[in-house]
């Protein structure tokens, strides 16, 4: 069966002169359009208030009508979370289907899921965000004739007419299988732990251009590794934390992980339900903010970011600003200030610079010596070489003696090598 072509009136209600209202409402259509959603008209409204009954002033509701008529229009989007009765009175008022912010997020994230994990993610936020709506859903079943806003996996619209018991018991089988797969995450964060190499993390707002610097990374320092993350321009491409293993020609690594994009108005059941995800970027060593430099509204997108990760308590991790897309402005690149990179990673400029930024933050606490070893403990130096950066290499009646940088760990276990260094002839 054919489904029918969704043409989308948008509603906002900008609260006491927000400085942002425009913007929320333009990225309200980019989200509908990343649902195949036509927007065909758009309504806003100052008040001081919500109205409790209605989101919009009563006045208001015969306004959308005629957009909906002149328009086509059989769908209502509002740029905030709505009430159960709200819906229920919205729907009764405008005979059509009526949904909110948070549902064109949680479908979208729906579309994108591809892992186990984040699929289970996003139908726990989905049946909590519906758990206390289920009244006014049940009365309009007759609307829900496919599309956004119904668009669910497994139950599908048959899922509306649970009862609450049963969704409750939905939700906490599946936070059950979920919690599961976060043991094995944190199994994994261990592992990598003991492997001693440290975690950067490339946050950011949605369609930065986060995947596209790490594919960039592996492009240039590990393209053996053909697994390149899924870059695409449009929003919350990318859904699964991806990690990938980034080796820099000196023989220091770190880990790159790639996380899911932020919002504004990031729905409260998703940052929840994400956040076993975002605990990778809580345990980061460094954070790498990638910003869409080349976006009028960058700014507002770097704020809305910072407050997401203040909200699932990340704070205190040191930043590097990548100002990304910086060839579509007048910025020269690549071009380094303090703790701040101007780049394009589509074009793989500045990513070296990247690296070196990267590279002198977390490996800051690298230790500089000389170790002489016996030749009978080949192994140590082929380990050395293999995990340390050696400077100088030459061989002594002793044993091998490098002039080396390592990690504190690897001097720990070969501290009773360390020599005094001697002054090497240029």
């Amino acid at each position: 069966m054919e489904q029918l072509k969704q043409n989308a009136v948008l509603v906002g209600v900008n609260l006491n002169h927000q400085k942002d209202f425009e913007y929320s409402m333009e990225e309200l259509a980019n989200l509908a359009e990343a649902c195949d959603i036509e927007v065909v008209a758009a309504l806003t409204q100052n008040l001081a208030k919500i109205n409790s009954s209605h989101y919009i002033g009563t006045g208001k509701i015969e306004e959308v009508r005629a957009l909906l008529e002149a328009n086509d229009g059989n769908l209502v989007i509002f740029n905030d979370e709505l009430s159960p009765s709200q819906i229920r009175n919205l729907e009764a008022d405008l005979d059509c289907k009526i949904i909110d912010r948070t549902v064109l997020i949680l479908d979208i994230f729906d579309q994108r899921a591809r892992t186990r994990e984040a699929q289970l993610q996003v139908e726990v936020a989905h049946l909590k965000y519906m758990l206390p709506r289920l009244v006014g859903m049940r009365e309009s079943l007759g609307r829900q004739g496919g599309g956004v806003g119904t668009k669910n996996r497994g139950a599908g619209e048959t899922r509306l007419e649970l009862d609450r018991r049963r969704i409750e018991e939905k939700i906490t089988a599946l936070s059950r299988e979920l919690e599961t797969l976060t043991l094995h995450r944190q199994t994994q964060r261990k592992q990598r732990k003991k492997n001693d190499f440290p975690v950067v993390s490339l946050v950011g707002y949605t369609n930065a251009g986060k995947s596209t610097i790490m594919n960039a990374m592996l492009e240039r320092f590990n393209p053996e590794q053909e697994k390149q993350v899924l870059e695409k321009n449009m929003l919350f491409a990318t859904l699964e934390t991806s990690v990938r293993s980034i080796p820099l020609e000196d023989n220091k690594t770190f880990l790159l992980t790639d996380t899911v994009g932020f919002v504004s108005k990031l729905p409260h059941h998703l940052i929840k339900a994400f956040r076993s995800t975002l605990e990778e970027v809580a345990e980061a060593d460094l954070l790498i903010h990638v910003v869409d430099y080349a976006n009028p509204e960058y700014e507002r997108m770097i704020d809305i970011t910072n407050r997401t990760l203040e909200d699932i308590g990340i704070k205190d991790i040191p930043v590097i600003y990548a100002y990304n897309k910086a060839d579509l402005t007048e910025q020269a690149i690549p071009e380094t200030l303090d703790n701040r990179i101007y780049l394009s990673a589509k074009r793989r400029i500045g990513i070296d610079e990247l690296a070196g930024l990267i590279s002198r933050q977390v490996f800051k606490d690298y230790i500089r010596c000389d170790m002489l070893i016996p030749y009978d403990q080949g192994a140590v130096v082929s380990y050395l070489n293999e995990h340390a950066n050696i400077l100088h290499t030459s061989y002594e009646e002793e044993g091998t003696r490098l002039a080396l940088e390592c990690r504190q760990s690897d001097y720990g276990k070969y501290e009773h090598y360390v020599v005094e260094p001697i002054e090497i002839e240029a």
